[in-house]
């Protein structure tokens, strides 16, 4: 009887008060409290490479498309100054299509009509992963039925002086080449992320702007350099170089990035 009921009362001690219970609850809660930050970066950092890989891809695109055609391809063709729906208003990103493995999109295309024919519905609609950032909030819904696009080609800017005439490397109905690019293609801007803006779409040649904004910071209706990743933006050059612009980047500097020929010297990204 006494081995017994000394069994008992170690079986006994060995389990947890109600105190005990607590403070291992309360451990545990700080401990998953300390994590969550840096799983969420680990996560965030991980959607920026990412969207850097598409930009990576698309780049590779547009040098390809350099090298068959002696240009870069058009901003947007045909644009609709008046709102007129015989004008096609087709984006650069349409004519990249060959150059990402989108061929079977490509061919459903009827480039004679607009955007956004009936002819060229179905096609337009296709989600297409190269053009949609990981972080963006919209993800892969359609925008007025067609595919989104979280990239937009850089016209120019408005952060020194009025964009006219434009002063990027992406236009409406003209085509640049690298020897246009006089700053030098490694100081240039020739796409950048703009997830932010509601009316992205791979088909329209809206997707196309001159910036005017500090990073992250246009109010919703402009097209800008914008982003859902913490503290910047990526962005490609004309010479096929990919990198982050950060937050903090000097307007002027950011200003130089989006001009092909303004003359600028010794233009960094930070």
């Amino acid at each position: 009887m006494y081995y017994l009921h000394n069994a008992e009362k170690v079986r006994a001690n060995r389990g947890f008060t109600l105190v005990e219970l607590l403070v291992v609850i309360a451990i545990v809660g700080i401990l998953i409290g300390m994590l969550m930050p840096a799983v969420q970066s680990i996560r965030n950092a991980s959607r920026r490479i990412a969207c850097g890989n598409n930009l990576h891809q698309i780049s590779i695109a547009l040098q390809n498309y350099h090298a068959a055609h002696e240009a870069f391809p058009i901003g947007g063709i045909e644009w609709r100054t008046r709102n007129d729906p015989t004008r096609r208003q087709l984006a650069w990103s349409v004519f990249l299509l060959p150059y990402l493995e989108q061929e079977n999109v490509w061919q459903q295309l009827d480039l004679n009509t607009a955007f956004d024919s009936p002819e060229n519905a179905e096609a337009a609609a296709t989600i297409i992963n190269v053009f949609v950032c990981p972080s963006s909030l919209r993800g892969h819904q359609t925008v007025n039925a067609r595919g989104p696009c979280d990239y937009g080609g850089i016209y120019g800017e408005r952060i020194t002086s009025p964009n006219n005439p434009p002063k990027g490397t992406m236009l409406h109905d003209i085509a640049i080449a690298l020897r246009d690019v006089t700053d030098g293609s490694s100081h240039t801007l020739i796409v950048a992320e703009d997830s932010g803006w509601s009316d992205g779409q791979w088909i329209n040649g809206r997707n196309i702007f001159d910036q005017a904004f500090p990073i992250n910071q246009a109010p919703s209706f402009e097209n800008d350099i914008r982003s859902e990743h913490p503290q910047g933006a990526n962005a490609a050059r004309c010479d096929g170089s990919v990198g982050f612009l950060s937050e903090s980047i000097d307007l002027q500097v950011l200003a130089a990035l989006c001009t092909r020929a303004g003359g600028e010297t010794n233009t960094t990204s930070d």
